[in-house]
C-alpha cells in the first residue's frame, strides 16, 4: 500500500473562527513557522480575499521564499467563485495552493442562496473558479463541499467529476456540522474516492465528539480506495462550535490505535516530538488552557494516582500508557522564575530589553539594530496584547522586515454615499451615548 495519510492543518484558518477568540498575525506566523518545524503537509494559513489578511499572507510567502518554511505548503481558502480566485491572486500574487469551498447540501443551496442558486450553478461557479485558479498558475486545487455530510451522495459524485475535468485536484469532504459518525464517513468517502479517483479532504467537526474518529476513518477510506488522504485538523481542537478534528489526536489515532497502527503510513517529514511545544504555544496564543484530560498534551494525559495503576505504571509504563510522553517532546523540566523578571512590552526601556534578549543569548551589532528591534518589539506587544514568548522575540530578530510586514494592517477606510457627506461637510451631530 504505497498511498499515505498527510495532515492539513488550519488552525490558521478555521480555529481562529472559533466565537470570542482569535490570534494576533504574529501569533499566526509563529504557529506557521512550529508547523513546518513538526513537518505538517499543509497549513490553511488564511483568507487572501480579507484586506486585513493581505500583508500577514505575503509576508508568510516570503518566508518560503526564504527557506524559511520549507516543509509546509502554505494554503489559501476562499468561496468556490472566479471573482473571489481573481481577487485572492491581485491581493497575495505568489499563492500556489488554494482550498475553494461551495455548499453542496440541499439544506444550504435553499437556506443560503434563498431559490437563487440550484444544484448545476454549484457545480457550474465551482468549475468556473477551479478554471481562474488554473489560469493563475495553483499548484494544487481543493474543492471543498460544505456540509457534504448532509448532501447526497451522488450530487456529491458529480461535483467531484466535474471539478476534476476543471483542473481540481483534491476533494474536501467537509462535514460542517460534525453530523456524521464512523461508519457513514468511511462508507460515503469510499463512494466518492472509487468514483472520482482524486486524493480525499476529510474536514470534520467536533459537535457529536466524534471528529477524529470520523476523520481517520475517512482517512482509512480514501486508502483503501487507493488514493491519498488528507486529515484536516485544528491544534488543541480549536473551531467554531465545539472545534475541529484535533491534531495530536488524529496523529496518534492513526500511529497508535489498533486498527491503524503499522498497517497506514503518514507523511514521512512528521516529528510528532514538537507537538508538545506546538500545543502550549498554542493554548497561550489563543488564551484557552489545554484541557487537563486532553489526549498526550494534557496534564493529567500521564498522570497515575489510583493505588493498582500507579504500581502497575512504576514497574513498566506499558502497563498503563499506551504511548511514552517523550515522543511528544515532554518530559523536560518547566522552570518558572520566581525571583526578579524584567520582561519587555509596549513601554520597555533600551536596559531592560537588552537584558532580556542577553537572555536569549542574542547580541545587538550597534546601538541602531538595538533600538529597532526595541521599537517592533514594543509594535508586537501592542499587536497580541500578551508578554511576547521566545519564539516571538527571535522572530522579530532574525526577520524583522517580514514581523513589521505581518504586524502591519491598513485598514480599509473609503468613504463614499453619506458617509462621505458625513465627513467632509465635518458634520458633527450628536449620536446616541457611546459611553
Amino acid at each position: 500500500m504505497d498511498n499515505r495519510i498527510y495532515f492539513v492543518d488550519v488552525t490558521n484558518r478555521d480555529g481562529v473562527q472559533t466565537s470570542r477568540l482569535g490570534l494576533a498575525k504574529l501569533q499566526k506566523t509563529i504557529i506557521n513557522l512550529m508547523l513546518d518545524d513538526m513537518g505538517i503537509t499543509q497549513s490553511e494559513f488564511g483568507f487572501p480575499t480579507t484586506s486585513h489578511e493581505i500583508n500577514y499572507l505575503n509576508g508568510n510567502l516570503e518566508l518560503v521564499e526564504r527557506n524559511v518554511i520549507s516543509k509546509t505548503k502554505l494554503s489559501g481558502w476562499m468561496r468556490g467563485i472566479a471573482s473571489d480566485v481573481d481577487l485572492s491572486f491581485r491581493n497575495v500574487p505568489k499563492l500556489q495552493y488554494v482550498n475553494l469551498s461551495q455548499s453542496t447540501s440541499e439544506q444550504m443551496i435553499h437556506g443560503k442562496y434563498m431559490g437563487k442558486k440550484n444544484p448545476q450553478d454549484i457545480i457550474n461557479m465551482t468549475c468556473e473558479a477551479v478554471e481562474c485558479a488554473v489560469s493563475h498558475g495553483a499548484k494544487i486545487i481543493g474543492v471543498n463541499a460544505e456540509d457534504a455530510s448532509r448532501s447526497d451522495l451522488n450530487y456529491l459524485i458529480k461535483y467531484g467529476q466535474e471539478a476534476k475535468k476543471a483542473g481540481a485536484h483534491r476533494f474536501r469532504y467537509c462535514d460542517t456540522l460534525g453530523f456524521e459518525d464512523p461508519k457513514t464517513a468511511y462508507d460515503r468517502i469510499f463512494e466518492i474516492a472509487k468514483a472520482v479517483q482524486m486524493p480525499m479532504e476529510m474536514h470534520f467537526h467536533n459537535d457529536l465528539g466524534m471528529a477524529t474518529a470520523c476523520s481517520v476513518m475517512g482517512a482509512k477510506a480514501a486508502i483503501d480506495v487507493g488514493v491519498d488522504a488528507y486529515i484536516n485538523t485544528a491544534i488543541n481542537g480549536m473551531g467554531e462550535r465545539a472545534g475541529n478534528a484535533d491534531l495530536v489526536s488524529c496523529l496518534l489515532a492513526v500511529l497508535k490505535s489498533a486498527g491503524f497502527r503499522s498497517k497506514y503510513k503518514i507523511d514521512e517529514n512528521i516529528d510528532l516530538s514538537k507537538i508538545w511545544k506546538l500545543a502550549k504555544y498554542t493554548a497561550y496564543a489563543f488564551r484557552v488552557p489545554i484541557p487537563i484530560n486532553q489526549p498526550a498534551v494534557g496534564d493529567n494525559a500521564f498522570a497515575h494516582e489510583s493505588g493498582i495503576h500507579a504500581d502497575g505504571a512504576l514497574k513498566d509504563r506499558r502497563n498503563y500508557e499506551l504511548y511514552d510522553f517523550e515522543e511528544l517532546g515532554r518530559g523536560e523540566p518547566e522552570i518558572i522564575e520566581t525571583g526578579r523578571m524584567i520582561t519587555t512590552g509596549e513601554y520597555g526601556g533600551i536596559k531592560g530589553f537588552r537584558n532580556v534578549y542577553e537572555n536569549l543569548e542574542i547580541e545587538f551589532k550597534d546601538e541602531h539594530e538595538a533600538r529597532n528591534i526595541l521599537e517592533l518589539a514594543r509594535y508586537a506587544n501592542v499587536h497580541t496584547q500578551q508578554p511576547l514568548t521566545t519564539s516571538e522575540l527571535k522572530f522579530i530578530y532574525y526577520y524583522p522586515d517580514i514581523a513589521a510586514k505581518v504586524m502591519t494592517v491598513s485598514p480599509y477606510y473609503e468613504p463614499t454615499g453619506a458617509m462621505k457627506e458625513r465627513i467632509d461637510s465635518r458634520l458633527i451631530t450628536a449620536p446616541g451615548r457611546i459611553i
